[in-house]
């Protein structure tokens, strides 16, 4: 891309984030050469707290993996970026970076270049437990026996149009096929309402991963929401009574759930995220954590966002 392509992008989507507040996804400084280690490198002194999951003890602050894919949940332009700025390289930088904080688990999905990424990770010696959604149409079992994660979700927009078309049967077979493979199954949603129902029809699944930002409303709920209006981008509103909703479910289930998106998508202000971190855990039992995608282009997100958790959890 040109240098004054780059320079276009990067200033439209400066100037857009700050209309709204740009969070940890601000551009306002050059992008930057991130070279990626090789080898586990040696721990961090603020070690995320961990949680017992399944088999395993893992961080309570678990890798996202959007912002890598490219996606923003912003705008077409700004997933550009994301995509054009996270080589491979720059991908392993920040999972070998989370490792030494204690960020020992990855959210991971079939799409975008996460499963080649993965594979060089592990290829590397990079280890994480791999906590694994799928969207696609693919034998579970098969997919299972491949990838090998700690744990295995369907994943939240597959579950949420089957909730809205009335077939979340096709969710629950889904779910008893994971079952059958050993492995930790879930369910991932952007609705409360989906988790709640599972909960009272009494499905065998293991855990649970929630947005806090309710952004698959089809129209029809939007306009309710919303007085009759109807903005442009509604998969990309997020409106601040949504986060307490979400978290409520998750504190009636004694299943560990996975709170995501808990930055609002790079929405909340700089000045906010220590609030929405402390928001989030404060809200969710002992027995949960967050999903957080990080995009380090001009500061170390990784370290910042693992010193606000190792924070509020140890009271530091």
């Amino acid at each position: 891309m040109a240098n004054s392509r780059r320079e276009f992008l990067q200033s439209s989507v400066v100037a857009a984030m700050g209309a709204i507040g740009g969070g940890q996804l601000a551009m306002a400084a050059p992008m930057q050469d991130v070279a990626a280690p090789h080898g586990s490198g040696p721990d961090a002194a603020v070690q995320v707290p961990k949680m017992k999951f399944g088999s395993a003890e893992i961080g309570r602050l678990v890798l996202g993996c959007n912002p890598m894919n490219g996606f923003s949940h912003f705008n077409g332009q700004y997933s550009n970026l994301m995509r054009e700025w996270f080589t491979q390289d720059r991908t392993m930088a920040p999972m070998y970076r989370a490792a030494s904080f204690g960020i020992n688990a990855f959210q991971y999905t079939n799409s975008g270049r996460c499963p080649e990424d993965w594979e060089r990770f592990k290829a590397e010696g990079g280890k994480m437990h791999l906590i694994a959604g799928d969207s696609s149409d693919r034998d579970p079992v098969t997919v299972v026996g491949n990838l090998k994660p700690h744990a295995f979700h369907r994943q939240g927009e597959v579950v949420d149009v089957a909730f809205r078309n009335g077939t979340m049967n096709t969710v629950r077979e889904w779910c008893k096929k994971v079952r059958d493979t050993g492995v930790m199954t879930g369910v991932a949603t952007h609705k409360p309402e989906v988790i709640a129902m599972i909960e009272e029809q009494g499905w065998d699944v293991d855990y649970y991963c929630g947005c806090v930002y309710n952004r698959t409303r089809n129209d029809e709920e939007w306009r309710k929401v919303l007085g009759g209006e109807l903005p442009e981008m509604t998969r990309e509103i997020y409106i601040q009574s949504d986060p307490a909703r979400m978290y409520k479910v998750m504190r009636q289930t004694w299943k560990p759930c996975f709170a995501f998106k808990i930055l609002a998508a790079g929405r909340i202000a700089d000045g906010g995220i220590a609030q929405a971190f402390r928001t989030a855990f404060t809200s969710i039992k002992a027995i949960d954590g967050v999903f957080v995608g990080m995009f380090p282009s001009e500061k170390d997100q990784v370290k910042e966002n693992a010193e606000i958790v190792h924070g509020i959890l140890t009271g530091a």
